[in-house]
C-alpha cells in the first residue's frame, strides 16, 4: 500500500518514518524542500510539490491515491482545496491533525461532492509516538476506515491504539475532547507542584514528591512522569517565560460545551489560566505547563520561539 504524508513536523515525520519501517511504500511531501531532502536519505521516496506526490502512483492501472495530511488546523481548507484540483476519483485524504470537527463535516462533504473521501484521526502521543505508538481516534466513512486499518495497524505499534468513532468529526471530535481533559489535568499537576514549592515547607524536594506519587498512587499518570521528567531536567524552571500557548482544541470544546449546556469549569479555568499567561500572569505552575508541553510534544519552552 502507498501513501503520501504531506507535513513533515514533530508529528508527521514521526509517523512516516514508522510507516517505511513497518513494510510501507511511503512518500514524503512537505511545504519545505530540506524535510523531504531529510526522508530521501533514510530511502523513502520525495515529492516536492504535490503534483509530483499524485504521480508517485499508478494512476494508468488506478492505484488509489492515500494522503495523509499532518499540518495546522488554520490551513487544512486551503490544503484540501489544492489536493482536489489535483487528486483523482476515489482517492483518500486523511487529516491526522487537530481540526475543528464541525469544519471536518463541512470538508468531508466537499471532498465527498469532489468524488474522493476524506477521514479525521485524530492523533495523540507526541514526539514519544513513534517510540511507543499512536493513540489514533477515526471519524468518516466506515468502508475506507476498513482499508486504511493497515496504516493504523503500524502506527499503534507496539503500546498505542485506535479505534472508528462514526461519521466524519467523530474522530476529530474525541481527540478535541482528549486535548480539553489533557489541559485541565496538565493545570492540576502544574498548581499542585506549586503548592509543594511555595507553600509552608521551603525545602520540599518536588522530583521526589513526583517519584512518590509515580508508584501507583491515585494520581499516577504519564503526564506526571513527564513532569518528573522536566524537573530533573530543569527543576527551578530557569530560562521558561511562562506563557502558555493554546492550540485551538480545547476553545472548540469549550464552544461545544456551551452549545449543549454541558458546565466545564474545570476545563474552562485551565483554559483561562493559558489565555492570562498569554497577558502577562505567569508563574511557576504556568513554567511548569510550558516544560510538560515540551516533554511530550517537544513544543518550544517560550512562546516567542515557536
Amino acid at each position: 500500500m502507498k501513501i503520501v504524508i504531506s507535513g513533515l513536523g514533530k508529528m508527521g515525520a514521526q509517523i512516516i518514518k514508522k510507516l517505511h519501517e513497518g513494510g510501507f511504500d511511503v512518500v514524503a511531501h512537505n511545504r519545505s524542500k530540506e524535510k523531504v531532502d531529510e526522508m530521501v536519505k533514510l530511502g523513502m521516496k520525495g515529492a516536492y510539490t504535490k503534483n509530483e506526490a499524485v504521480e508517485a502512483f499508478d494512476l494508468e492501472n488506478k492505484e488509489q491515491v492515500v494522503i495523509w495530511m499532518m499540518v495546522p488546523y488554520d490551513v487544512v481548507d486551503n490544503e484540501i482545496e489544492e489536493w482536489l484540483k489535483i487528486i483523482p476519483k476515489n482517492s483518500i485524504l486523511i487529516d491526522g491533525g487537530n481540526s475543528d470537527y464541525r469544519l471536518t463535516k463541512k470538508r468531508a462533504l466537499l471532498v465527498s461532492e469532489n468524488g474522493s473521501v476524506l477521514m479525521d484521526v485524530g492523533t495523540s502521543g507526541g514526539v514519544w509516538g513513534y517510540e511507543n505508538g499512536f493513540s489514533m481516534m477515526v471519524g468518516g466513512d466506515e468502508k475506507t476506515f476498513e482499508i486504511i486499518k493497515p496504516i493504523l495497524e503500524i502506527l499503534q505499534k507496539p503500546n498505542g491504539a485506535y479505534e472508528y468513532f462514526g461519521d466524519a468529526g467523530a474522530g476529530h471530535y474525541v481527540k478535541m475532547t482528549h486535548n480539553a481533559i489533557e489541559y485541565g489535568m496538565m493545570e492540576s499537576l502544574a498548581e499542585g507542584y506549586r503548592i509543594l514549592k511555595e507553600g509552608p515547607y521551603k525545602n520540599i524536594d518536588l522530583i521526589k514528591a513526583g517519584e512518590v506519587w509515580q508508584k501507583r498512587s491515585v494520581i499516577t499518570s504519564w503526564l506526571n512522569e513527564l513532569t518528573v521528567n522536566a524537573l530533573k531536567e530543569n527543576k527551578n524552571a530557569e530560562g521558561v517565560d511562562g506563557v502558555v500557548v493554546e492550540s485551538g482544541e480545547t476553545r472548540f470544546a469549550l464552544e461545544t460545551a456551551k452549545e449543549f449546556n454541558i458546565e466545564t469549569p474545570s476545563i474552562q479555568a485551565s483554559f483561562d489560566v493559558r489565555l492570562a499567561s498569554q497577558k502577562g500572569n505567569v508563574n511557576f505552575a504556568t513554567k511548569l505547563l510550558c516544560l510538560m508541553r515540551n516533554q511530550f510534544g517537544g513544543h518550544n519552552i517560550n512562546a516567542d520561539k515557536k
